[in-house]
């Protein structure tokens, strides 16, 4: 009995059976930023919100129950029921397809504005990041838009160009723009001091070799999480544009038109402003979340925590 006891047991092993995709991304690997921001709940949710606000806004033709313009007035301000789900409006258009076609305009602008302003300040921020004789010319334009309020300055652009969605673009590009170049320019002067951009200098690499591959690839993940806060404030400004009756057309189904056209009969018709009100905040606050879980999946430190 005792020689039985004193053999040794064996034991359970811990290794898990079957490891994940994810678990075999290391930490040492490039694409472990991806582990880490799929990892964190909030940001996996958030994601998933956003491409499903994607695809909603890409399938509008298919999801959209009626023509999110025609006229019925026998139907008018009617409340969510089995036939309208969202109700109608004062004229008798259908909410939920005004809705579902209000994300294509506020996506829309929202992305090619981003891109816009990804590109144009990247540019600028790059030039004048690493050339002293240009950085006082081009900055001290980029202050003299900061200086004004973002939401005053598309106003006046809008004010002068007229409404249209192109127009919303180019004014909110132009808002939008000196807080990019100023984020590419910081990163710049950090960076063209490093010794990986010494060496390539002193090699004989041109400008624009050491531009685009040792900064701008460096400086490539603070401008990404920028660029998610970007889409969330012009998505924003776009409805408020909208609301204030300086957007795009106001026929146009966006949240911001269903909102100006709610708020005139909020007592009498809540669900005219409560649902496109409910999906611009549900998109913007999970763009702003998922912005915040990119940041700290893009942030070495954080890999070291």
């Amino acid at each position: 009995m005792a020689a039985t006891d004193s053999l040794p047991r064996p034991v359970a092993s811990t290794a898990p059976t079957s490891r994940s995709p994810l678990a075999r991304i290391a930490p040492a690997s490039r694409w472990y930023w991806i582990r880490t921001l799929l990892e964190n709940p909030v940001s996996f949710v958030s994601l998933i919100i956003v491409l499903g606000t994607i695809l909603v806004a890409l399938l509008a033709p298919v999801l959209a129950p009626k023509d999110p313009k025609f006229l019925d007035p026998v139907v008018r301000l009617q409340g969510p029921s089995t036939e309208f789900r969202l109700g109608t409006d004062d004229a008798g258009r259908d909410v939920l397809s005004r809705v579902i076609y209000g994300a294509q305009v506020s996506l829309l602008i929202g992305v090619t504005v981003t891109i816009a302003t990804a590109f144009l300040g990247s540019i600028l921020g790059l030039l004048s990041g690493y050339y002293d004789r240009l950085d006082m010319p081009i900055m001290r334009i980029m202050d003299g838009l900061m200086a004004f309020p973002s939401i005053l300055l598309a106003i006046a652009i809008m004010a002068s160009l007229g409404p249209s969605t192109f127009n919303v673009f180019l004014a909110l590009t132009v808002v939008y723009t000196p807080s990019v170049a100023r984020l590419v320019r910081g990163s710049t002067l950090s960076l063209r001091r490093q010794p990986y951009v010494e060496s390539a200098r002193a090699i004989g690499a041109r400008d624009g070799l050491i531009l685009r591959r040792y900064i701008f690839a460096n400086a490539l993940s603070p401008l990404i999480v920028q660029c998610t806060f970007v889409v969330a404030f012009a998505i924003i400004s776009e409805a408020s544009l909208s609301f204030l009756g300086a957007g795009v057309n106001p026929e146009t189904p966006t949240w911001g038109n269903m909102l100006r056209d709610g708020q005139r009969v909020l007592q009498r018709a809540w669900w005219l402003s409560v649902f496109p009100g409910c999906a611009l905040v549900v998109t913007v606050l999970t763009l702003n979340l998922l912005g915040d879980g990119l940041r700290d999946a893009l942030d070495p430190r954080g890999r070291r925590r």
